[in-house]
């Protein structure tokens, strides 16, 4: 057994230590008494299930392994057992190699697989009305992939422009795997183009950023009622009955880390309270979560990028019916399909480049940390 796979058992055994720890406390009444702390046990149990039953199988199948080849090299066993024990090591070894490399992959995406509800923010930038049109076809381009994907979408608020595109928009996705295929779109998208403005046909380049937060869910996440000040105020724009005439645009302001979240897409200020809180929730947690991770896990994010608005990651050119990666380096040549939603091609490169930098990182990591998340 070679270091880095001892190194892989360890880690393993250390999971597998803590979900007994986990189903130990479940079953403690004094932990049933506490809801909050019970639910949290329970996703944490529920997240490291799959891996622990799949290392729990891997255990099994190697200590049948090594009875298997205890026979084999018994001189004094009978020769037909003998034969039928070398077929089983055969058999048994093909399914342990196949195991642990199931175990391995399972292991650095856990964390991402785990979230299943991301709330996406796409901004235009430089680049006027055009800036807006592209983010408006950078929304379409998500909300087809997410259809294909079968995952359910929510606008959450939106600033349109003139001529239809999108100043800002924010909005929720929902399904299975969901972070683990969008949490890579985070950052700085450049489009050139001949514009619907432009009329000398020249080519011109603009931007828009789009930020990915994983969603948590109240228990992730507790954020102090007192820390939140809230500003009640009558909405702006286009006006329906209410908008414009009833205080039902909602400010909060998160006083220590100054995150602010205004939302007025809804006529009601009980909707609109709501759905701020969401977004408050996914912007504390995703400033925790990045410092939590900077301090684990530098080396990964200037890999695969760090999700920042400011850093540039894609471009999409049309002349050439180009979209370039430049995270790592890939240039496809199906602009009409990837825009129309067809993301599949470019999602999983990101997935597989992400993994093999994953795998070294988890072999260059300290035995204690085991969390591998984005």
């Amino acid at each position: 057994m070679n270091r880095e796979q001892d190194h892989l058992l360890a880690l393993l055994d250390e999971i597998d230590a803590r979900y007994e720890q986990i189903e130990k406390q479940i079953s403690d009444p004094a932990v049933a008494r506490e809801p909050a702390r019970l639910i949290a046990l329970s996703k944490e149990r529920g997240k490291n299930r799959p891996l622990v039953l799949k290392y729990r199988e891997y255990k099994k199948l190697a200590g049948e392994l090594a009875e298997a080849q205890q026979i084999v090299g018994d001189a004094t066993a009978d020769a037909d057992f003998r034969a039928m024990a070398e077929e089983e090591v055969e058999r048994l070894t093909a399914r342990k190699e196949h195991l642990l490399e199931e175990l391995l992959n399972t292991l650095i995406m856990a964390d991402d697989m785990h979230v299943d509800s991301v709330i996406m923010e796409i901004r235009a930038g430089t680049g006027g009305e055009e800036a807006a049109l592209f983010a408006r076809d950078l929304y379409d381009m998500y909300s087809r992939y997410a259809a294909s994907r079968r995952w359910r979408i929510e606008q959450l608020d939106m600033s349109p422009s003139d001529m239809g595109g999108f100043r800002e928009i924010i909005f929720n996705i929902k399904g299975e795997g969901v972070w683990s295929e969008l949490g890579y779109e985070g950052g700085g998208h450049r489009v050139q183009r001949v514009p619907e403005t432009e009329a000398q046909g020249r080519i011109h380049t603009s931007a828009a950023t789009v930020a990915v937060l994983p969603e948590p869910e109240e228990v992730d996440i507790q954020i102090n009622p007192s820390d939140v000040i809230e500003h009640v105020s009558r909405s702006s724009g286009p006006g329906g009955q209410n908008v414009n005439k009833v205080s039902s645009a909602i400010r909060l302001e998160h006083i220590p880390t100054g995150i602010t979240v205004n939302m007025q897409e809804e006529s009601s200020q009980h909707k609109n309270r709501a759905k701020a809180w969401r977004i408050l929730r996914s912007r504390v947690f995703e400033l925790y979560e990045n410092q939590r991770r900077a301090e684990r896990d530098s080396q990964r994010r200037n890999m695969i990028g760090s999700g920042d608005r400011s850093e540039k990651i894609r471009t999409y050119n049309f002349p050439q019916n180009r979209v370039t990666d430049h995270r790592i380096g890939l240039s496809l040549y199906n602009l009409d399909k990837i825009i129309a939603g067809n993301m599949g091609e470019l999602i999983a490169a990101l997935r597989e480049y992400d993994r093999q930098q994953r795998l070294k990182n988890l072999y260059l990591a300290p035995k204690t940390g085991v969390s591998t998340t984005k």
